[in-house]
């Protein structure tokens, strides 16, 4: 998959079809979106195009970006694995922001030519989120491309979205999650020094630090699956199962939420990597105990436990 700035700075010189969208999580709906965009291009001798921004335009428009739903390292990945072939990174910007819509697909018929223009009855961008299906048909008419509507996928009764999806995972309903991601949700984090007290318990773990606030299911401990390495997220050199806490550690009078993974069977030096760490199950909520050794004791357990629940779950 190629990436640029701008279809214009493309080496694939082929007509494009193009969605234009954050596609912040690549949930079951993006990717309904994604593979009709792909049948398109090809029915049309075109390159699958995917328009995205960056900054997120939360960031111009409303100053601060949305809670994290997918590292961008995966989101990339994902495209690439549906069958995308150009996926631009667009700078957005007050400019950008202000431009209407008409005058956006204009500039991607400019750099394109533009064979395709693929769109759900949600979608909307330029000004004032101006272009919709129902204002963009006699844009598309004019300058010759083809607006095709793709459905919206409704399941458990409402339109799959991202905003949806972050309420999910902030009440823990990750069962609900991996309905609508069509995967288990999970973070990618950079592995830190943490102050050593796993390891003085027996339970040496990764600590994780995130380049930007990502979105997190309630503090608790959790059943999960990690890996890290290789060329992206999707294709990891190594994994393991193990058994994470996420909160502040209460027992030790912490107040700063940390995410650390104690993994099973590896010990291997992890600082600097980047670890993906896949939710499976909440076992438990975040407790204050009354001494290390207590915890200790329920550290067992919770191993344990995670370790009956990983083998149940095999390798799916």
């Amino acid at each position: 998959m190629e990436i640029v700035t701008d279809l214009g700075a493309r080496r694939d010189r082929r007509p494009v079809a193009v969605i234009v969208g954050a596609f912040d999580s690549v949930h079951r709906g993006h990717q309904r979106l994604l593979g009709a965009l792909v049948d398109a291009a090809r029915a049309r001798h075109a390159a699958a195009a995917v328009v995205t921004f960056t900054p997120h335009p939360d960031v111009v428009l409303r100053g601060v970006a949305p809670l994290l739903l997918c590292d961008p390292a995966e989101r990339d990945a994902r495209f690439a694995a549906l069958g995308v072939d150009v996926l631009v990174r667009h700078v957005f910007d007050r400019e950008v922001a202000g431009t209407p819509s008409e005058t956006f697909v204009e500039r991607l018929v400019a750099e394109g030519p533009l064979a395709a223009l693929l769109m759900t009855r949600d979608s909307a961008f330029g000004k004032g989120r101006g272009g919709t299906l129902q204002s963009l048909p006699p844009v598309a008419a004019r300058l010759g491309v083809d607006l095709l509507e793709v459905p919206s996928v409704v399941l458990g009764g409402a339109r799959v979205s991202d905003s949806r999806l972050r309420e999910l995972v902030a009440g823990g309903r990750l069962a609900t999650v991996r309905l609508l991601l069509g995967r288990r949700f999970a973070v990618v984090g950079t592995v830190v020094h943490g102050d050593g007290r796993g390891r003085e318990l027996g339970y040496p773990t990764a600590n994780l630090a995130f380049d930007q606030p990502v979105a997190l299911p309630p503090d608790g401990i959790y059943a999960v699956r990690t890996s890290w390495d290789g060329r992206d997220p999707l294709h990891p050199r190594h994994r393991a199962d193990g058994v994470a806490s996420l909160g502040v550690r209460p027992t030790f009078g912490e107040r700063t939420r940390l995410l650390e993974a104690h993994l099973f069977g590896v010990s291997p030096d992890l600082y600097g990597h980047r670890l993906r760490v896949e939710f499976v199950r909440r076992q438990r909520g975040e407790r204050r105990f009354a001494s290390a050794a207590a915890l200790v004791a329920q550290m067992d357990l919770d191993a344990g436990r995670a370790r009956r629940i990983l083998e149940a779950q095999g390798e799916s």
